[in-house]
């Protein structure tokens, strides 16, 4: 399961029901952009130590993912079909 970064920062808050979904899968996956997105922003965060430490003990449960242009390239060709035939781009989050 590839996991975004309102996933991974509702699994670091305790949401059970992303927990739940989140310990069924047989692999997880955080893209390398997404990683950064959440550690740019627990550095932000008032309680970083919590989150960093969050964070250190998850990394060993999870796969971090490199992003190649050509994952790129399929991003662009979904989200244009999407906007093709009307589809509005939405996130979501488990839950």
């Amino acid at each position: 399961m590839i996991v975004d970064t309102s996933v991974l920062s509702a699994w670091a808050a305790g949401n059970a029901s992303v927990e739940a979904v989140l310990s069924s899968a047989q692999r997880l996956v955080v893209p390398s952009i997404v990683h950064g997105e959440y550690y740019f922003g627990i550095r932000q965060f008032c309680y970083r130590d919590r989150s960093e430490d969050w964070l250190a003990r998850t990394l060993p449960l999870i796969e971090v993912a490199a992003v190649a242009s050509s994952t790129a390239d399929f991003y662009v060709a979904i989200r244009q079909e999407l906007k093709n035939q009307g589809v509005r781009y939405r996130r979501t989050t488990l839950g």
